[in-house]
């Protein structure tokens, strides 16, 4: 069994797709125990020898930062902050995105920069190992002093409360540590504000829609290429002269991915009755090069935050400081999630286009893509489902990162809403999947009027690996059944 060692070195996207997908375990590295054991030495003597409040150390939270703590009552501090932040509301959240939490929140605290017990961290690292996997609620961070709701739910089952899933049942933790002969964790000053402070939350849903959104641009440009082909399309637009001058890398990569699609097409070689093509042929590369590039752009700034420390107060042994400042504000992530979702939901939008120009009875196509229209419905109400979801898509990409709600008796009085955009960017994810799956849908049974004329060896062999999954619609028949299917072919 593969083992990932946890310690400050960079920690790619690619890498943790490869932890998250192979189910690899993870350990702490020999620095990573370093870092985190020294930081807590120097904290521990800090509180012994400086007779000044410290902010989440020795004084209350938010508005309460003035309100000094008794020694005596720090450890019951942190526990009472666990418990009165664990006040979320609404769906419960994947665990595959809880888990990815857990993954992302040792990360941050390897660094050796919060002030955390060894032994605190090696419990989130054994929970993670074991499938342990807190009950997490959607609804209740402002992105603003971190992800403080949903990230107190991950710390619940740490100090033996809330609840959590063990062998893919919901149970009391309590119940379950006794089943493992564990006991709870008990919190040490600064320790909750640790696990609590930070945007692990909006983190793991902008890793986990980045890792998504590249598999969707791939499949994109594939099914659009089915779509030319299925349309009687010209190559014309994509020629490599067209690009250079707009150079655009997006846009260029996409021109050369058609073009490469493409080659050998009969199709696409036999001379056309048509000049031009409608916009959502002819500009598949400036359109999906635009959200292949704001996806680049925000893969940077998402990579830059998994190699964050997030939480607050930090804390520099080194250098001798405590520093209470902002870095878990998460305008960084609010503001890039917004871009994506608007990104990847011109995929879809554009998709839905040529699935409606697939439909129409075009080019020698038969109305909804049916050998007896009339009697058949065939593709008509696909477009009307495609067409419902972008229009959701709209809707969803309202910005959440231009809203900000004052909170903590204003103390907090700018938030960036990043949870939100969070949440609502992994809907969007799930749409346009939805989306190009309903166009891969239609391109290929567009493709089988084109016969005897052959489209390229790579995109036959796409159509036949779809066709075990998907049959040809002859007559009408219950279609939500292939639809779902075509969704989970869209989704590899």
């Amino acid at each position: 069994m593969k083992v990932h060692f946890i310690n400050s070195t960079f920690l790619s996207l690619y890498k943790i797709e490869e932890i998250v997908t192979n189910n690899h375990k993870i350990q702490l590295s020999d620095a990573a125990k370093a870092n985190i054991i020294k930081c807590r030495e120097y904290l521990d003597n800090k509180i012994k020898t400086h007779n000044k409040p410290i902010y989440g150390i020795n004084t209350g939270f938010g508005s309460l930062c003035n309100t000094s703590i008794g020694e005596n009552e720090l450890e019951q501090l942190q526990t009472n902050l666990v418990m009165s932040h664990a006040c979320g509301m609404g769906d419960e959240v994947d665990s595959k995105i809880v888990k990815l939490m857990m993954l992302l929140k040792i990360q941050a605290l390897s660094y050796g920069k919060s002030g955390i017990c060894i032994e605190t961290v090696e419990r989130l690292v054994y929970f993670y190992n074991n499938d342990l996997i807190p009950v997490v609620y959607q609804l209740g961070s402002l992105g603003a002093s971190g992800d403080l709701v949903p990230l107190a739910h991950m710390t619940l089952p740490l100090i033996g409360l809330g609840e959590l899933y063990y062998r893919g049942k919901k149970q009391k933790t309590s119940d379950v540590l006794k089943k493992l002969n564990l006991e709870p964790i008990k919190l040490k000053s600064k320790e909750g504000l640790a696990l609590m402070n930070g945007t692990q939350f909006m983190l793991a849903h902008a890793v986990d829609s980045v890792l998504h959104a590249q598999k969707i641009m791939t499949n994109a440009d594939k099914i659009a290429a089915l779509s030319i082909d299925g349309y009687d399309g010209r190559i014309d637009p994509f020629n490599e002269n067209l690009h250079i001058i707009r150079p655009h890398l997006g846009q260029i990569e996409t021109a050369k991915t058609i073009r490469d699609l493409l080659d050998g097409s009969e199709i696409i070689s036999q001379d056309k009755m048509h000049v031009q093509d409608p916009y959502s042929f002819r500009c598949i590369p400036q359109v999906h090069g635009a959200s292949k590039d704001a996806l680049n752009y925000v893969k940077s700034v998402v990579e830059t935050e998994v190699n964050s420390v997030t939480d607050n107060p930090t804390v520099f042994p080194d250098e001798d400081l405590v520093l209470s400042g902002g870095n878990f504000h998460g305008q960084p992530l609010a503001i890039v999630m917004d871009f994506l979702a608007i990104a990847l939901s011109e995929i879809a939008s554009i998709s839905e286009r040529r699935v409606y120009r697939l439909i129409s009875g075009e080019r020698g196509l038969p109305a909804f893509l049916v050998s007896s229209p009339g009697l058949n419905s065939g593709f008509m109400i696909a477009q009307y489902t495609a067409a419902s979801i972008v229009s959701q898509n709209k809707q969803l990409c309202t910005p959440s990162s231009v809203d900000s709600i004052s909170s903590s008796n204003e103390q907090e009085d700018h938030v960036s809403m990043g949870a939100n955009a969070a949440t609502k960017l992994l809907r969007v994810v799930s749409n346009v999947e939805r989306v190009i799956a309903i166009e891969l849908f239609a391109s290929s049974q567009a493709l089988s009027f084109r016969e005897p004329l052959k489209t390229s060896k790579q995109l036959q062999k796409f159509v036949d690996e779809f066709r075990k999954q998907v049959p040809l619609v002859e007559n009408d028949i219950v279609m939500y059944e292939m639809l779902h299917r075509a969704e989970e072919f869209a989704k590899k």
